[in-house]
């Protein structure tokens, strides 16, 4: 039957919400795909452009750097002023900007470009965790949470898949562009749907209320301070860039005070307290750490496979499916299955990734040449199913005790932990990797391997943090037997 949700006055059917997520779920998709899809098509791009290794280096990471810059500020906007408005025009300058860096015809143009892209990025992701929360009572989460996990990590892994079929199809010269233009058709017809299908809050005293601008701009500064260093990290020799952690730790200090102050007579950018919620602090720290791992396996491994065993961006596209069909298979049981098992299905995932990443390690120790990529599929395969049963069941419990009012900014600080720890992850490993790779006389297969043991450790951390929850969730229950659990707000 029709039913009324909180923060909208129009009449909302099942049918209805279910049309305002696939929209959301699709602009989802191109966004995070486009984090992994690049991947492939640098050399191409650096052929055609004649770029160098620091622009290039511009081109994959900016888009992460302007990415995570965005979601919070976009987030709080939502949560203030609506979700459907910052939504849409975030989705219009994603489409713009794919069209533009698909034209470009030198450098800066295409730095611009994916600028613009990753910020237009930062706005749109945050709504969609948003619209879960708003739409959908806590009950009926599972689902929604299930298939935006599922999109999280095949949009991820795929990515390497897709942008091999496109330089396949169109050639080296023209495939890297069809990355970009790809967006647009597809953007194109979100936004018609969008408009169409996803409800219009209206006006409340909310609306009025402060965006706290000074919260936002020295979150913004500490974050960019923070995530400058570790994207530029092979590009900056020396250690004096790390001074700029330093700042980013103390300007994020200077903007807990602010909150704090700021938070006693109006409502802040993040809600501190929300970290005094233990199943949201430890499952942004899940998120961290395990995204720290998870995203550096495609970086490390796509360089193993096309520079070192030298398949071609489709071949290395298909060796590294496995991961993402696995990751499809469990994401939305998992979405499903969280609300009854709790943050133990968590801990099985992160357990089964751990295995399956440890499995290729072991086989690629005793395969080398061309058949290695061929050899890690079934245990590639296991990590992904094991990583369906993390990203989204830990998203669900992560939110499920934030009020529906706040849920887009919390939505965003998670996805900015997720994405400093990508740029963590990426960094760490990635030093790691090359340096065994220089010091090993090029040996591509134990440089890879030895990265792997780095995103192993990350899992780990993981997994600890979600073993933690667990433990201090039956003590809870252990003492408090007939305690109900916590409802959402709404």
């Amino acid at each position: 039957m029709p039913a009324r949700f909180p923060g909208y006055s129009p009449v909302v059917t099942p049918q209805n919400r279910w049309r305002a997520m696939s929209v959301a779920l699709v602009a989802g998709f191109m966004t995070l795909l486009d984090v992994s899809i690049v991947n492939v098509a640098l050399p191409s791009i650096r052929s055609d452009l004649d770029l160098g290794s620091g622009e290039l280096q511009w081109v994959l990471s900016g888009y992460a750097l302007t990415f995570g810059l965005l979601l919070v500020p976009a987030g709080r906007y939502g949560d203030a002023r609506g979700r459907r408005n910052i939504f849409m025009l975030g989705l219009a300058l994603f489409t713009l900007s794919s069209a533009a860096a698909g034209l470009a015809t030198g450098s800066l143009w295409l730095i611009v470009a994916r600028l613009v892209q990753g910020a237009a990025a930062g706005m749109v992701n945050p709504q969609v965790s948003g619209l879960i929360q708003q739409l959908f009572r806590p009950e009926e989460r599972g689902r929604p949470f299930g298939l935006l996990g599922a999109t999280i990590g095949v949009s991820t892994a795929v990515g390497p898949l897709l942008g091999g079929l496109l330089i396949q199809g169109f050639g080296a010269e023209q495939g890297w562009r069809w990355i970009f233009y790809i967006n647009v058709p597809i953007g194109l017809v979100a936004i018609a749907l969008g408009h169409r299908w996803i409800p219009v809050r209206p006006r409340e005293r909310r609306d009025h209320e402060s965006l706290d601008p000074v919260g936002v701009a020295l979150l913004g500064a500490g974050v960019f301070l923070l995530l400058l260093p570790l994207v530029q990290e092979r590009e900056w020799p020396g250690a004096g860039k790390w001074l700029l952690v330093v700042a980013g730790v103390a300007v994020l200090a200077g903007f807990w005070v602010w909150e704090r102050r700021f938070g006693r007579h109006a409502t802040s950018v993040i809600d501190l307290g929300l970290f005094r919620v233990r199943s949201y602090a430890l499952g942004a720290l899940v998120g961290v750490l395990y995204f720290g791992g998870f995203t550096s396996i495609f970086f490390t491994y796509t360089l193993f496979l096309q520079n070192g065993l030298h398949y071609s961006a489709l071949q290395a596209g298909l060796a590294i499916t496995p991961f993402a069909l696995g990751s499809a298979v469990t994401a939305a049981v998992g979405g499903r299955k969280v609300t009854r098992t709790g943050r133990s299905l968590v801990v099985a995932g992160l357990a089964t990734v751990a295995v399956g990443l440890a499995g290729t390690v072991l086989v690629l120790h005793f395969v080398d040449g061309s058949a290695a990529g061929w050899a890690t599929v079934v245990p590639l395969l296991v990590a992904g199913l094991g990583s369906g049963l993390v990203i989204s069941p830990n998203q669900t419990l992560t939110l499920s005790e934030v009020p529906v009012r706040r849920a887009g900014s919390a939505a965003a600080v998670l996805q900015t932990g997720q994405r400093i720890g990508t740029a963590i992850g990426i960094a760490g490993v990635g030093a790691v990797f090359f340096n065994r790779l220089a010091h090993h006389g090029g040996d591509w297969g134990l440089a890879f391997r030895t990265s792997l043991s780095v995103t192993i450790a990350f899992v780990v951390a993981a997994l600890i943090a979600a073993i933690t929850d667990v433990l201090a969730s039956r003590h809870r229950a252990g003492r408090a037997p007939a305690q109900s659990p916590q409802r959402t707000a709404s």
